[in-house]
């Protein structure tokens, strides 16, 4: 049986895995399901429609599931936050359901919420993404995997951030930013590649590194329309899985529609970061 406090309050109609513990004061609504060897600290709020996977731990004071804020939403939608598995939310987390019925908001697996982190309704977040103290994702935002938001860096509505960004603090974000790279201080600005984290990971190879380089070096470094970019990526045919999700990336931007049509995150020479 679930070990729960008695202060907490679990709705009858929630479902939680034999081993969940729900700590004191948390709350845990109707329609809820929550996997194996999640925890729940004092102070949690559940809300209607979360399901969660497995091993996740919820610190004090965080709220999942919320309504979305978005003026337009009818409290009877059915809409969804789903979670993966392993993930950690520090203290005072939100993140809010979708908008639209039958729609979800998704996180990933082992992610990691500081304090005060937030992501909006129809928000994505991949696996082994980190948010880190009081960043925030709005509404049908995307975060790419092992991607860091860093402390109070906002992602604008629609806005698709790519796997392995590295951000700047206080930066502020309302184009696509492509994977790999670094942005800098102030909004839209990417500084470079992230030759720290492409270096750390032992996903990448020598040549997976060179590939992106180049990839980086023909959307930034060449002054071509992006058009004419995209067209030089696509004639690199031997390109690796790595650098081919850059180029394919680039492709997502120049083909999305509105509301999603928001164009490339520059590259602003007063940053420059050596790659």
């Amino acid at each position: 049986m679930p070990k729960i406090h008695p202060t907490a309050i679990v709705d009858a109609r929630a479902e939680l895995a034999d081993d969940v513990e729900v700590g004191p004061y948390s709350i845990v609504e109707r329609d809820v399901k929550i996997g194996s060897r999640c925890i729940l600290a004092e102070h949690v709020i559940v809300r209607r429609f979360t399901q969660m996977g497995a091993g996740n731990r919820v610190d004090a004071g965080t709220v999942l599931g919320g309504a979305p804020q978005d003026l337009k939403f009818n409290p009877d939608t059915v809409s969804y936050l789903r979670i993966g598995d392993d993930n950690a939310f520090r203290e005072n987390v939100t993140i809010s359901r979708a908008t639209g019925d039958g729609l979800a908001t998704v996180v990933g697996s082992r992610t990691y919420w500081m304090t005060g982190a937030h992501a909006g309704h129809n928000a994505t977040v991949e696996d082994d993404a980190i948010l880190v103290n009081g960043s925030g994702l709005a509404g049908h935002a995307r975060l790419g995997r092992k991607s860091i938001l860093s402390g109070h860096v906002m992602v604008h509505q629609f806005c698709w951030v790519g796997e392995m960004v590295m951000t700047r603090g206080n930066g502020g974000i309302s184009q696509h930013v492509p994977p790999y790279v670094m942005t800098g201080s102030g909004i839209n600005r990417v500084a470079g590649l992230n030759v720290v984290g492409l270096r750390r990971n032992p996903e990448m190879t020598d040549e997976d590194r060179a590939q992106i380089k180049e990839a980086f070096h023909i959307t930034y470094r060449r002054g071509l329309p992006m058009s004419k970019a995209l067209a030089a990526m696509d004639a690199c045919a031997d390109w690796r899985p790595a650098a081919a999700r850059f180029r394919e990336f680039v492709r997502s931007v120049l083909t999305a529609v509105k509301p999603f049509n928001r164009g490339i995150v520059p590259m602003r020479r007063a940053e420059k970061n050596e790659d």
